[in-house]
């Protein structure tokens, strides 16, 4: 019995030191690289489609070194860390990169951040604050833009004026604009706020369709903070300051 014992022992001892050879698959590179994800790297591979170091690799489960050559469709590919970073964004940063430095953006808040290119997963006007998502992981910003995926946000904006009861009922009970109707999740008065401040929840449509559900009864947004995206919030991020997310963040996402 105690032979046994040992002798299971050795076989676990192998196979952790084999799963920690510093190998990595073939098709967790190819997602790593942000073509696909490694499901569709599976078929990929299978197709015939990936060389490593000028050899068709068809084997299911291929592991390769950090220093083999990958091409996709004889492009040569480069695996990197996936990223993931957010910002408390300022008021009169633009969300994309500007030619001039007179200009300000956001690329400048996180510059040196890391050495990978990182890009906002969506949208948030100059005039826009609140909370931005940087990530050079492709497929998580094609999943987070995916109206289908119904993203949460939650934003507090003040109005021009004050929304009457009539017309926050009207946003409760959903407006028909281009003939469609827009629901928002819920909406409110900021407690001990003037009634010009509010808080509405969405899953699509972001910073622009909440002007627009505004701008249908006749307000205009004189400004507007993303409080909540997918789960993340602000807490402990001060205006203008980024940190990188958890890991239990980071699979909260995946999730999505």
């Amino acid at each position: 019995m105690a032979q046994r014992g040992k002798t299971s022992f050795r076989k676990k001892q192998k196979a952790k030191k084999s799963s920690s050879d510093g190998l990595i698959r073939l098709n967790k590179y190819i997602a790593n690289a942000g073509i696909c994800s490694r499901r569709e790297a599976d078929t990929f591979i299978e197709a015939g489609v990936v060389k490593v170091n000028g050899k068709v690799i068809t084997e299911m489960g291929y592991k390769l070194s950090p220093t083999d050559e990958v091409r996709f469709n004889d492009s040569r590919l480069k695996s990197q860390t996936a990223r993931y970073l957010l910002l408390n964004k300022p008021k009169n940063y633009s969300g994309r990169m500007e030619n001039s430095p007179k200009k300000k953006d956001v690329f400048q808040l996180i510059k040196g951040a890391c050495k990978e290119t990182i890009l906002p997963t969506c949208r948030l006007g100059k005039y826009a604050t609140g909370l931005l998502l940087f990530t050079n992981d492709s497929l998580m910003a094609k999943k987070l833009s995916n109206p289908k995926k119904r993203v949460k946000e939650i934003f507090h904006l003040q109005l021009d004026k004050k929304l009457s009861a009539a017309d926050l009922n009207k946003i409760q009970k959903g407006l028909t604009i281009d003939g469609k109707k827009i629901i928002p999740n819920s909406i409110s008065y900021i407690e001990n706020k003037d009634k010009n401040e509010i808080g509405i929840e969405v899953n699509s449509g972001g910073v622009k369709g909440v002007n627009i559900i505004f701008e249908q009864l006749g307000y205009k947004v004189s400004w507007i903070d993303r409080v909540f995206y997918a789960g993340l919030t602000k807490k402990d991020l001060p205006r203008k300051k980024y940190r990188f997310l958890t890991t239990d963040e980071i699979n909260l996402l995946k999730r999505i």
